[in-house]
């Protein structure tokens, strides 16, 4: 008890909550410009924290996601341009809110529900972490192994449209992974003789080049003048009683819905989202108004998008298999900082986690005391002027990656995975399986080498836990491959009968 109470106090001292002063600030401001994501933002100020200690430096990664998830609302509902993917149904039914003179309502309502689904989520990794470490505690090479290799078919499955191109990014990250020694024999794997590749990859500059140069440098070029001007009439802010009564049910079910999302490898708040606006849609007295302003609308998309946070921090902290792109990027700041995700972490640093889930409860709290404060700043912030922000990017992207090594190189590599992330992002290629496979590519090949080794090569199916895993990575695939066959199918029935 003692341990976990120092964990909590942790985070009270003067110098933690500096960090997390600063990570709201800059995950408020990262929402609020649609194009900058959280995964973007948090991959950007990995390059900064290094330097910090462990619980500082996550103070700051952990702020930037909770708060980006409330900042994103903001140009979602004033001009109806998502701030983050996860906002995406947010412009519904906020935007059509605005323009009925009702965007304070619409805030105020999106902070509420929001805070609500992230302590929902934190009261779900409090209860489910422990319990699911303890269970992987037991897992042996061949179950670490299986699980590894389900988590990436989960979130190559659903990261993009086409299956071919999600294995294609896992397949790209697996091999980014076997870049440098082999931790094992020693020998070097497509070092090309560069003695800067024989330590691997920088973590860092690959995903702040992925996540970060890439974005800046599809917004360069997709760039247009003629932009959509905020709404600055904001009517009324708080609810009535009778409208607290109404989202109180679409909040309880799309609630219940990014709980379970946020569990899915890889399935994040955008999935959550939408998800959860049509559940509630469905549940609801009022679905003809739907997609036309319903507060209903706006109280289910930002609720099941923040539910899913404290879901994905479970499987990355209890098992060590990122929940979304931004737990990935944080997965690889932690193994940095020397600590490594996992069952492990619950019994060798039971303060940590406690410091961890009262960061994200406290970041929480302060970000939604801003939100109910009447912003007319937010606004003016809008209209800021993309030039300046694609600058500020850049200068933070480049002494960000140069910091973390103080080599040259670094940078180089940045750069170069930049204009890789553009090309591939220009070819509906997504950079989430990428990170995905150069995190977890390192732990699959040491379990699996370990697994043939102790268990032979029949080991992986032998046992009932890794052959049930497995088995569920070939069902998540060939319901992948069978969704798109079914619904064109289904569309041909419908066209073929009308009626």
């Amino acid at each position: 008890m003692s341990a976990l109470l120092d964990g909590v106090l942790a985070v009270f001292e003067p110098s933690v909550m500096l960090c997390l002063s600063i990570g709201v600030v800059v995950g408020m401001l990262v929402g609020m410009f649609p194009g900058i994501t959280a995964t973007m933002a948090v991959a950007l100020a990995s390059g900064f924290t290094m330097t910090l200690e462990p619980v500082q430096g996550l103070a700051v990664l952990l702020t930037i996601y909770v708060a980006a998830n409330f900042g994103d609302r903001i140009p979602s509902i004033l001009i109806n341009t998502p701030g983050t993917p996860a906002s995406i149904a947010t412009t519904f039914d906020g935007y059509p809110m605005a323009k009925n003179g009702q965007a304070g309502l619409a805030l105020i309502v999106s902070a509420l529900v929001s805070a609500v689904g992230i302590v929902a989520s934190m009261v779900l990794f409090a209860g489910a972490a422990v319990p699911l470490a303890q269970l992987a505690l037991r897992f042996g090479p061949s179950e670490m192994f299986a699980v590894v290799v389900l988590a990436m078919t989960i979130m190559i499955s659903i990261s993009s449209k086409s299956i071919t191109k999600g294995l294609l990014a896992g397949i790209i990250g697996l091999f980014i992974a076997t870049i440098g020694r082999d931790p094992i024999t020693g020998d070097a794997r497509f070092t090309f003789g560069i003695r800067e590749l024989n330590g691997g990859l920088d973590f860092i500059a690959v995903i702040i080049g992925l996540f970060g140069i890439a974005e800046l440098l599809d917004q360069l070029l997709t760039h247009r003048n003629h932009e959509v001007k905020p709404i600055s009439a904001l009517g009324r802010w708080w609810p009535t009683k009778a409208e607290y009564k109404r989202i109180a049910k679409p909040t309880a079910i799309s609630g219940l819905v990014g709980l379970v999302v946020g569990i899915i490898p890889g399935a994040g708040g955008d999935i959550a989202g939408l998800l959860g606006w049509d559940r509630a849609k469905a549940a609801s007295s009022t679905k003809a108004t739907f997609g036309k302003g319903n507060i209903e609308g706006v109280a289910a998309a930002d609720t099941a998008s923040s539910a899913t946070l404290g879901g994905s921090l479970t499987t990355t902290m209890a098992l060590g298999i990122p929940g979304d792109s931004v737990m990935a990027v944080m997965i690889g700041s932690m193994i940095v900082w020397g600590i490594q995700p996992g069952p492990s972490l619950f019994v060798n640093e039971p303060a940590l986690v406690a410091t961890i889930t009262a960061i994200m409860v406290l970041a929480t709290f302060i970000t939604l005391a801003i939100n109910l404060v009447r912003m007319p700043m937010m606004v003016k912030l809008l209209d800021m002027p993309k030039p300046y922000i694609w600058a500020t990017v850049l200068v933070f992207c480049i002494v960000g990656t140069y910091a973390t090594t103080n080599n040259l190189f670094t940078v180089w590599v940045m750069l170069f995975f930049g204009v890789v992330g553009l090309i591939l992002k220009r070819c509906g290629i997504p950079a989430g399986p990428i990170v995905l496979g150069l995190i977890l590519g390192p732990l699959a090949e040491s379990n699996l080498r370990r697994s043939l080794l102790i268990d032979g090569p029949t080991g992986l199916i032998d046992k009932p836990i890794s052959a049930t895993l497995i088995g569920l990575a070939i069902i998540a695939v060939i319901a992948a491959l069978g969704s798109p066959l079914l619904a064109r199918r289904k569309a041909k029935r419908a066209k073929a009968n009308p009626s």
